[in-house]
This record gives C-alpha cells, sequence and structure tokens, in this order.
C-alpha cells in the first residue's frame, strides 16, 4: 500500500467520528438517489407500455393536401423569380382513410414497421337493461389489432376465442362493464342516431386507462360498417414498430409516403412523458441536497485535519514529501469516503429497490398496477456514484490545497495561517 494512502487512513481514523457521518449520508445520498430514480423510471417505463399497447407507436388518420406559398425571389438581372412551396402549417384535412388496404401494404414495407390494423371508430350510445352510458365502437379486424396492441393480454373476463367466433360478438371495456352492469354472455343494444343492434358480450378487457376503459368497445369491422353506415374507409391505421423510440421519425417518413397525418405516441403523450421527466429532475435534485450536506460535513472535516495536522504536515514536508504528495494525502481521504460510501449506497439501492417492488399499491388512470413498479438499470447507479463524485471530490479540493501550501518554516515559527 503506498505510504501517502497510509497516511491518508491514519489521518481518517483521529476524526473517526466525523468522517463516519459523512460515510452514512453519502451512503444514503446514493442509496436513495437510485430507489427514486428506479420507481420513477419503472412507472414511465410501465406507462409507454401501457400506452403502445392500446394506441399504438403511431397513429396514422386523416388525408391532408397542403397548401401552396409563393415566394419571390430577386435574380442578378434585377428580375424576380416566384415559385412556390408547400405551407405545412396550412393544410387541408380530408377526414379518415379511404383506402386502407393499400395504405397499410404501403407502410408495411418500412424496416422499422412490424404491423398494422385498420380501426373504424364511431360514437355510440350502449344501453342495457339497467342503464344507457356513452361509448365508442372500435371496429377492427381482431388478428390484425392483436399484432398492434396488448388486447390478448388485457381481457379480464371470457374469451377472445369467443369473440372470433361471434359475428356478433363485443369486447367491453371494464368500466363501461361495471357502470352497465353487464356480464360475459349478456345481450346489449348499441345506438347509432336512432338505428339500435343487438350484441352479445363476449369478454370485457382492462388497460388500466380509465378514459380507455369506461367508453372503448371493440366489435369486428364489418360489424362497425353496418351500425356506422361506413362502408368503405377507416378512421386511422394503428401502427407498432420494432424500435418504439425511432416513432417521430418514422412518422414523418410515413407522412410523406402515404400523405395522411402521422401522429408518434411522443406527441400524444407529450404532458404525460413531461410530467415524469419533472418528477425524475425534482427528485435527482431533492436526493443530491443529502450528499451535498454530506460533502460540505467532509469539507468542515478536513479543515480541521489541516489546521490540527499541521506539525505533522511539516514533518512530512522536511522528510521529502512534495506538495503534491501532502495534496494527494488528503485527496485519498476524500476518495476513500466515497468508495465506502457508494458501495454502501449501492447495496443500500438495491436492498431497498427490492424491497419497494414487492409493496402493494392498487393505480387505476392513467395504467393499471398492483404494486410498485421499479426498473433495474445500471444507468441508475452510474449517475448516483457520478454525483457522489463530484460533490465529495470538490469538497476535499479545497482542504488538500490549504495542505499543500503550508510552509515548514511557518509551522515551526507558528506563523502558519
Amino acid at each position: 500500500m503506498s505510504p501517502n494512502i497510509q497516511i491518508a487512513i491514519r489521518f481518517l481514523i483521529a476524526k473517526k467520528r466525523s468522517m463516519f457521518m459523512s460515510l452514512c449520508g453519502i451512503a444514503f445520498g446514493v442509496g436513495f438517489f437510485i430507489v427514486t430514480q428506479a420507481q420513477l423510471s419503472g412507472f414511465e417505463e410501465f406507462f409507454i407500455r401501457t400506452i403502445l399497447g392500446t394506441d399504438g407507436a403511431i397513429r396514422i388518420e386523416d388525408k391532408f393536401q397542403n397548401t401552396l406559398s409563393q415566394v419571390e425571389a430577386a435574380s442578378s438581372s434585377e428580375q424576380s423569380t416566384s415559385f412556390f412551396v408547400a405551407d405545412r402549417g396550412n393544410r387541408r384535412y380530408i377526414q379518415g382513410v379511404e383506402y386502407p388496404d393499400d395504405l397499410r401494404e404501403a407502410v408495411q414495407k418500412l424496416p422499422n414497421v412490424s404491423s398494422t390494423s385498420a380501426v373504424l371508430k364511431g360514437r355510440v350510445e350502449v344501453q342495457s337493461p339497467l342503464r344507457a352510458e356513452p361509448g365508442q365502437v372500435y371496429g377492427i379486424v381482431l388478428n390484425d389489432h392483436i399484432s398492434v396492441s396488448d388486447l390478448e393480454d388485457q381481457i379480464v373476463f371470457g374469451s377472445l376465442e369467443s369473440f372470433r367466433e361471434t359475428p356478433t360478438g363485443i369486447l367491453l371495456g371494464r368500466k363501461l362493464a361495471d357502470r352497465l352492469q353487464a356480464r360475459v354472455g349478456d345481450s346489449i343494444l348499441i345506438d347509432n342516431r336512432g338505428d339500435q343492434d343487438r350484441y352479445r358480450v363476449c369478454a370485457v378487457y382492462e388497460t388500466g386507462v380509465s378514459d380507455i376503459d369506461r367508453v372503448r368497445i371493440f366489435m369486428h369491422l364489418d360489424q362497425a360498417r353496418s351500425l356506422l353506415k361506413r362502408p368503405h374507409g377507416v378512421t386511422f391505421v394503428q401502427v407498432s414498430l420494432f424500435d418504439r423510440d425511432r416513432a417521430e421519425y418514422d412518422s414523418v417518413v410515413i407522412e410523406n409516403l402515404v400523405q395522411h397525418s402521422a401522429a408518434p405516441w411522443q406527441d400524444r403523450e407529450k404532458v404525460w412523458l413531461d410530467v415524469f421527466k419533472a418528477l425524475q429532475v425534482s427528485a435527482v435534485i431533492t436526493v443530491s441536497t443529502i450528499i451535498l450536506i454530506s460533502g460540505l460535513g467532509m469539507f468542515n472535516t478536513l479543515v480541521m485535519i489541516v489546521m490540527e495536522k499541521t506539525r505533522e504536515i511539516a514533518i512530512l514536508r522536511s522528510m521529502g514529501y512534495s506538495r503534491a504528495d501532502i495534496s494527494s494525502i488528503f485527496l485519498w481521504q476524500g476518495a476513500i469516503v466515497l468508495v465506502l460510501g457508494v458501495i454502501l449506497g449501492f447495496l443500500l439501492g438495491a436492498g431497498v429497490t427490492y424491497g419497494v417492488s414487492h409493496l402493494p399499491l392498487r393505480v387505476r388512470g392513467i395504467f393499471s398496477t398492483d404494486s410498485y413498479v421499479v426498473e433495474w438499470s445500471a444507468f441508475h447507479y452510474l449517475w448516483a456514484a457520478i454525483t457522489a463524485s463530484f460533490i465529495v471530490m470538490f469538497a476535499s479540493f479545497a482542504p488538500a490545497r490549504r495542505a499543500a501550501k503550508l510552509v515548514p518554516g511557518d509551522v515551526i515559527r507558528g506563523t502558519a495561517s
């Protein structure tokens, strides 16, 4: 072991209580940094998976026509030249997708597109023997829609096989089914502007998203066409991607390819994504305060060590230790406390994260979960270590520099400051 490290350890032992408090502060700061980020990232990831499993990565909707704007350009011959450019800000939209099969065929050729599903949507009123509720019909081709959503995993009562085999079958959201007091096998009426048809409840699903579960009704596409009086076209095409993070780029490519508006999931859920980011930043600032306070405590302790060990420092300088050696002794003290604090913090963070992941928590609203959701990521540990390293080493630098400036002659004369 290096003599500088040995001396640093001896100095630390001389102030073991103060250093122990700083060590505990760093460990708690690193541990809670990891725990808070694991929770927030876990809930954000779970929210994103829920959104992708219900509404897909991209939704292709209305056909658009760009209006043209005239631009004047002056030439060297003092003659003005005019040309037209597409004005994306003043598009004219035509509702719906008129040729969904052709559109899907074109989109599915893109390398990042995994599958597509055409959906016909319409507002209706659902009537059970007890009450009536507003709803939204989603006409789908079952196999296509399963490939772009988590509908198969969201069934809580009944089965998709029953829905597949029943031409007039429907799937109800759990909240809507509860409000109607409708159960699997019941027959209910769906009214579209006075035209009523009777359908059989084949299954009840739950996405966990309240706005979906209380209004959305899935039925076969041909039945939706008959009910909504829409023999051609669909409302939108839902798209799933292999790489969800490329949704914004792929939406631009799709718009240019098929001349329909394409909304990526990042734009559709921008408000909630911004909320999660704000919470993560807030948690980082709050938890980093614990490490900062520990760093200030270490700064005070190291300054006291410098003041109390001036004679020892003078002796070391007289023995041939350079200013860099003296400075490294105090930097090593900070490094030793930092390493021990980070290791203990990692263990604390992993243990608490594991415990939190098993705590019961019933959430229904923007997603559905019955326990805390955490994400295990090496980046949480890395950023916790970087944050602690920056604060602790910054707190160690000033005392180390002060110790290095001590002159042996001043110490002997008692004039060192």
